[in-house]
């Protein structure tokens, strides 16, 4: 197994598979790098270096007590990327790894990325607030952070079915999807998690989104019912100097998984350009 320790002492599990122009995935949340093996095994194939880490708390890295937000996630990334000397590097962020990619990007990335990838990211910010009057309800991340706490095993046999849109009229539920999203929530650790819940819903990346001056790809189904697209893309590509909003009609969450073969065709005509 191959991992970094960082400033902490906290180890960072991570592939880096194959040569050529490099690209780091960023795995959402509360799994693991093993939700990109779709893209991995298929920029592998196209001739790319393929990257992935297993966030803080998550998979394979330390199950930490602390450090469970996106300041050091961000910078737990700059130190992976230090260690390989990434340069011209393609970031993409599912989700949670969204923001973990676009804090990256806009406070670490200087000399060292050339494009970003946004795939049903939760920047710019989550939670509802004065400024964000579009945003959920604290209230509906609390009772997340509730439910983990209470039963994490069973939360998280629930998630996967409104994440792949498995509750859609004519959708089939299918288990080895589910089991496989189960089972990397279970290696991550329950604190590194439920701190994570806080993270990904009240971090505000409005300045990062303006400070990012790379070419990005902000991509986003319109059927998403973990990070509603009208509070996130839909913000977000207005934000960014350099945006390009590909909305995906009726199609879920986890669409990465769901419609591979869409994500990544449209995700190698970006990089190709």
């Amino acid at each position: 197994m191959k991992t970094i320790a960082t400033k902490d002492g906290t180890e960072i599990f991570y592939k880096d598979w194959g040569s050529g122009l490099p690209i780091v995935f960023h795995h959402g949340w509360p799994l693991s790098s093993d939700d990109w093996d779709a893209q991995m095994l298929f920029f592998l194939e196209q001739g790319y270096r393929v990257i992935a880490h297993d966030r803080r708390g998550h998979g394979r890295s330390s199950q930490t007590a602390t450090g469970n937000d996106m300041d050091t996630y961000a910078a737990d990334v700059a130190e992976l990327a230090a260690h390989l000397d990434l340069r011209d590097a393609i970031h993409v962020g599912h989700s949670t790894g969204g923001g973990e990619a676009t804090r990256y990007v806009a406070r670490h990335g200087a000399g060292r990325v050339a494009k970003l990838v946004l795939i049903g990211a939760v920047p710019p910010l989550m939670v509802k607030t004065a400024a964000n009057p579009g945003g959920q309800p604290r209230e509906v991340f609390d009772g997340l952070r509730k439910e983990l706490a209470a039963n994490r095993s069973g939360f998280y046999w629930n998630v996967p079915v409104p994440f792949y849109g498995f509750n859609r009229p004519g959708t089939p539920l299918v288990e080895p999807v589910r089991m496989n999203w189960w089972r990397q929530a279970m290696m991550g650790g329950a604190k590194a998690q439920y701190d994570c819940i806080e993270a990904f819903s009240a971090t505000d990346f409005t300045e990062d989104l303006k400070r990012i001056d790379v070419p990005t790809l902000v991509m986003h189904g319109d059927d998403d019912q973990i990070v509603p697209i009208a509070d996130s893309a839909m913000l977000s590509s207005k934000l960014l100097r350099k945006a390009t909003l590909k909305v995906y009609e009726g199609l879920p969450h986890g669409m990465c998984t769901t419609h591979a073969d869409v994500i990544n065709r449209d995700l190698l005509a970006f990089i190709r350009g």
